[in-house]
């Protein structure tokens, strides 16, 4: 490419591919200069002969290495999710509009992009990937055990522990409950899980070591119901958050504020919308949870006349006032407490 010709690419768009690269160019006018087919081994070649440009690329894999590349080049390299490009798509599908789009995309002021992830959070996202894999086959095996098991007539009580506990009960009983075959293949099964635990011990004792280690992990892990999972995992998807502006923009990544359909002067909210990472949510809420019941149950071994471990007398308990009437119709805001002054 001609120097005048580099000079003029203001904007670049690349659908990322296996091995091929679709590359989009405009100017500052935003008229197409560019519009060709590169290798994987042609795009850094290529990108650091043009002077520094914007560059937009669609946050998936391999982007965030590819990211960092044109970033040591001196170009304004930027990632965007996939479905906030989708709008900027006109006619027919291929990749060519798909890099046109992109380039267009990464122009808007109001468009969300996605903060590059260094190599040390793709490690620790490494990590989770694999230890949220094995813990799902971990739950296939115990679903299968207890499937067989019910075919049999032998059912166990709800819980992981529980299962753990009376399997090798359940595998020395006569052969007129279970047959050699199933005992056998209950063998096996129980195995796996055996290796599977070792395995995920092995994984989450290193993502703890991690997490020790990191000071935005130990700053996370002094919330109540946070501990080394979430906090790595959160570290591992965001950093260190620059790219929310407020705790409000972060809780509706994660997917944790309602739906919202409103029109005119309506304001209706929904369920919780549940879009944000499908990893990170339901380990800090399941964590939250727990946290919220620990500290709201009651400590009954404080003011009870039976010593810890009793119930309170009823004696004890304030009274209730009853609920006012006007008529015949009670009043249920007034059972929760007295009316506000006028």
């Amino acid at each position: 490419m001609s120097a005048k010709f580099n000079s003029e690419i203001a904007v670049i768009g690349i659908d990322i591919g296996k091995n091929s690269f679709h590359v989009v160019g405009l100017d500052r006018r935003g008229a197409i200069v560019l519009r060709q087919k590169w290798s994987r081994g042609q795009v850094e070649v290529r990108l650091s002969n043009l002077p520094p440009c914007l560059i937009g690329m669609e946050a998936c894999v391999g982007a965030h290495h590819l990211s960092r590349k044109l970033t040591s080049l001196g170009h304004d390299a930027r990632l965007m999710p996939a479905k906030y490009v989708r709008p900027y798509s006109r006619g027919q599908k291929n990749d060519f509009r798909d890099a046109e789009a992109i380039a267009e995309a990464v122009q808007r002021p109001t468009m969300k992009f996605v903060a590059t992830k260094t190599a040390e959070q793709l490690d620790l996202q490494a990590l989770h990937r694999v230890r949220e894999r094995l813990v799902s086959q971990r739950t296939a095996i115990i679903n299968q055990i207890r499937a067989f098991l019910l075919e049999r007539g032998v059912a166990v009580r709800q819980g992981l522990r529980f299962l753990r506990a009376e399997l090798p009960r359940i595998l020395a009983r006569p052969c007129d409950v279970l047959s050699p075959r199933m005992v056998r293949v209950l063998e096996d099964l129980a195995a796996d899980w055996r290796r599977l635990d070792e395995r995920i011990e092995r994984l989450s004792s290193e993502i703890e070591a991690l997490a020790r280690r990191d000071a935005g992990c130990e700053r996370l892990m002094s919330v109540p119901g946070v501990g080394p999972i979430i906090s790595s995992a959160m570290v591992a998807a965001i950093g260190a958050g620059e790219a929310f502006s407020k705790g409000r923009d972060f809780a509706a990544w994660l997917g944790l504020v309602p739906k919202q359909i409103s029109t005119g002067d309506r304001t209706i909210l929904g369920k919780i919308s549940k879009r944000g990472n499908r990893y990170l949510r339901p380990a800090s809420t399941e964590n939250c949870l727990s946290s919220a019941s620990k500290s709201a149950r009651p400590r009954l071994e404080d003011g009870c006349r039976g010593g810890p471990g009793s119930l309170p007398d009823l004696a004890e308990l304030p009274a209730q006032p009853p609920a006012r009437h006007c008529g015949d119709r009670a009043r249920p805001c007034d059972a929760i407490g007295p009316r506000l002054p006028a």
